[in-house]
């Protein structure tokens, strides 16, 4: 009986994924020419052209298309069976578990190093994409394995190729400069400010999801919403920038101190930033499962998601926070 062998699956996979034969490859850690025999020999395996080929770019045949659910289920279908035994696929050794947690010091790091408590044999690296909607195009293109961050905030076309489990209801806050009218309260009433500008990401392409939560916050209530000021790479940066225009700023409890602020609760309502662990769909390794664990292990343990009565949160996310994949 015919077989196909999972490695040209995987090399077709991730050309069709990357539809670039040079990135699929290092992807791969593997060369480009390997890359390109194996597709070529499935193809001839199959007696189908998979892809069509310019000097320009690279793209999927009706077949290639065809293929494609295919072989997703007959690759994760191998690893969950190797991963039953302990094993990584194709004879090599495991590659690492690449995983975003936005930013140093949140609660993705917590979950992370619960994560590698739990599975020590596997490898889990840190990433810190800023955003869900950077990640998550970093996740489709291979080039990412997992993130966190408000789901229903991504775009419907980008979520049905993901998965995601609820991880927390994070109370938000808002991050003052010394000296602001307001620094002197323990816990900011919404409605204090009015008339303010507040910064939550305007024009950063990394975050609009943020930015809308912010917008179904703030704008019914009269407080506006900053204008893009420059992408600010690195805490460092971002501090200074936000130091520069004194600016309120629109945060999670918990966000790392910034030099000359102060971090308040805000209160009447008590706003709710919705956190989902999210990965790309079909993929299976032992270490998501293992920060699929430590994540509902936590979440458990400190009442993660616990609504608060007097939580806000839309419908849309409301509706994410009570589903699992």
């Amino acid at each position: 009986m015919p077989t196909v062998d999972p490695r040209l699956l995987r090399a077709f996979l991730a050309t069709a994924e990357e539809l670039h034969f040079t990135r699929a490859a290092a992807r791969l850690y593997i060369a480009q020419q390997a890359l390109s025999r194996d597709v070529r020999r499935l193809e001839r395996e199959l007696g189908a052209e998979l892809f069509v080929r310019t000097t320009r770019q690279v793209s999927l045949t009706a077949d290639g298309a065809r293929l494609l659910p295919y072989a997703r289920r007959v690759l994760q279908a191998q690893e969950e069976l190797l991963a039953a035994f302990g094993r990584s696929g194709g004879g090599v050794p495991r590659p690492p578990l690449l995983v975003d947690v936005n930013s140093p010091g949140m609660v993705g790091e917590r979950i992370l190093a619960r994560a590698r408590a739990l599975a020590p044999d596997e490898e889990l690296m840190t990433r810190y994409e800023s955003g869900l909607t950077g990640a998550a195009a970093e996740i489709l293109a291979g080039r990412l394995d997992a993130s966190f961050g408000r789901y229903a905030g991504l775009d419907p076309a980008v979520r049905v190729r993901l998965e995601q489990q609820p991880v927390r209801y994070e109370p938000m806050a808002v991050i003052l400069p010394e000296g602001h009218p307001l620094a002197a309260l323990d816990e900011v009433p919404l409605a204090a400010l009015a008339g303010e500008t507040v910064y939550a990401g305007a024009g950063n392409p990394r975050t609009p999801e943020w930015t809308d939560l912010a917008r179904l916050l703030l704008e019914e209530r009269g407080i506006g919403i900053a204008p893009p000021a420059p992408l600010a790479v690195g805490v460092e940066e971002f501090q200074r920038i936000m130091a520069k225009s004194r600016r309120p700023v629109l945060a999670v409890m918990g966000f790392p101190a910034m030099p000359e602020t102060v971090i308040r609760p805000l209160v009447e309502p008590v706003p709710l930033s919705p956190l989902s662990l999210v990965w790309r769909k079909g993929l299976a390794h032992p270490g998501l499962e293992a920060l699929r664990r430590a994540a509902a292990e936590l979440a458990a343990e400190e009442g993660w998601l616990r609504r608060p009565a007097e939580g806000w949160l839309p419908a849309a996310d409301a509706q994410v926070m009570t589903s699992r994949s």
